[in-house]
């Protein structure tokens, strides 16, 4: 019990640092609609420690529902490039159980993915 409520505490925290840092609305996009080499309609992870070459994310999500994490630790962007209003949130548990943060179409985070589990891509 002691670990989960570090795991939140240490989530929470991020999340509030990450909302400081979070992208804006409008994000500078390609003609085919792509950001920082994430497809238009996708949610996407880069790689630990990434700032400054987001070319290439090392995840690429397009479907909605849950998607379970695996070796993802540490500080990550996460672009939320989906289309029409759609979410993406960070989850502690897998199977998109126990969401915490919500990232907007169009926005991206700075976040600590150590006790997220699972990312859900929701319908708006």
């Amino acid at each position: 019990m002691r670990k989960l409520t570090r795991a939140v505490s240490a989530l929470a925290v991020a999340a509030a640092a990450a909302a400081a840092v979070t992208l804006g609305s409008g994000p500078a996009q390609a003609a085919d609609g792509s950001w920082d080499g994430c497809p238009s309609g996708a949610v996407c992870i880069y790689g630990e420690g990434v700032h400054d070459n987001l070319t290439t994310p090392t995840d690429v999500f397009w479907s909605y529902g849950a998607h379970n994490l695996s070796g993802q630790y540490n500080w990550h962007w996460v672009l939320n490039n989906q289309t029409g209003g759609a979410h993406a949130h960070l989850c502690l548990g897998s199977n998109g159980a126990n969401c915490t943060y919500d990232l907007a179409a169009q926005h991206g985070v700075w976040a600590d993915l150590t006790p997220v589990n699972s990312i859900t891509l929701d319908r708006p």
